[in-house]
């Protein structure tokens, strides 16, 4: 009784367990089978860090082919490919992706960089729930094309009650090159624009950090809010494996490259020591994460849930 009772309830199980591929089958046969939607990405993740409300923007992506191109230009192709393999990412393209932040301290609606391009930056704001009429300051980290684009929208401010705030040292240095995109886009807007230098402040709670080697006056931003703080990061690292694991690689796009590895290497080993997440504005969105020394480099740890625990 026992053995059939088991051989009948092993059969039935068994049947049971083939329906539901059966019935799939039947449903793709007669065309009922759900449509793909292609990938899809969030464009916002917002979460609190004290009284600060931040959000992070996907204002673009983009894949690019050969990334030894850009990194790791001073190790040989193996070297590349094999840090790459360890890591389990290809060697032969990566994934760029560009992430303005917006910061709502309950005063101010603040936006870290600008995107590409006007268009874009206005819907990633609006997709946050905001205007650009609702900005109130728009911090510039530093003048490349992918940071200042969003600053006129056919030749007029794309955010038109907001007042503009940079590094002293990278407008002047920026103000003696001939460069389109910096003459189109930041010097209509000098005259209302304040410039601050390391440790100067944009608000209260918002202070800039020298970051100097990207560009001759890249800047960070730290916040701090109840006792909480964040890394405005920007370029500082502009991969999760190849610029963390590897700070001393050479970056193509980097204006002084031994400078940006030192300065790679000192912010970097202070917000692992210290545990400070940063977002930066090219790493995997949503862009925030963690550095946790390893080696003699460091691993990007993704925030997960640390940051929604109040």
């Amino acid at each position: 009784m026992t053995d059939s009772l088991s051989l009948t309830r092993r059969a039935a199980l068994a049947g049971a367990a083939a329906l539901p591929f059966a019935g799939a089958g039947l449903a793709r046969a007669a065309g009922h089978g759900a449509e793909m939607q292609g990938m899809k990405l969030p464009r916002t993740n917002r979460f609190m860090l004290g009284g600060f409300e931040v959000t992070t923007l996907l204002a673009g992506a983009r894949t690019v082919e050969e990334p030894q191109n850009i990194f790791g230009m001073n190790v040989d192709a193996d070297t590349f490919a094999q840090v790459s393999q360890d890591a389990l990412i290809p060697s032969d393209k990566a994934h760029f992706f560009f992430t303005p932040t917006l910061v709502n301290t309950g005063a101010e609606l603040i936006l870290f960089d600008t995107g590409l391009n006007g268009a874009g930056i206005a819907a990633a704001v609006e997709a946050a729930g905001y205007t650009t009429d609702q900005v109130t300051h728009v911090v510039i980290t530093h003048m490349h094309g992918d940071h200042i684009g969003g600053l006129m929208t056919d030749g007029t401010p794309t955010f038109a009650n907001a007042a503009y705030v940079t590094g002293q040292v990278e407008f002047d240095a920026w103000s003696k090159m001939d460069n389109e995109g910096f003459n189109a886009n930041v010097k209509p807007l000098a005259e209302k624009t304040t410039f601050i230098g390391d440790g100067g402040a944009v608000t209260s709670g918002v202070t800039g950090v020298a970051a100097f080697g990207h560009t001759p006056g890249h800047m960070g931003y730290m916040l701090e809010s109840d006792g909480q703080q964040l890394m405005l990061a920007a370029d500082l690292a502009n991969h999760y494996v190849w610029s963390l694991a590897k700070p001393d690689w050479e970056v193509r796009f980097d204006m002084d490259k031994a400078a940006a590895a030192a300065t790679r290497r000192r912010m970097l080993g202070m917000l692992a020591a210290d545990r400070v997440p940063f977002v930066g504005y090219h790493m995997p969105f949503p862009g925030v994460g963690f550095a946790q020394a390893r080696g003699d480099g460091f691993h990007y740890v993704p925030h997960s849930y640390q940051l929604l625990m109040g």
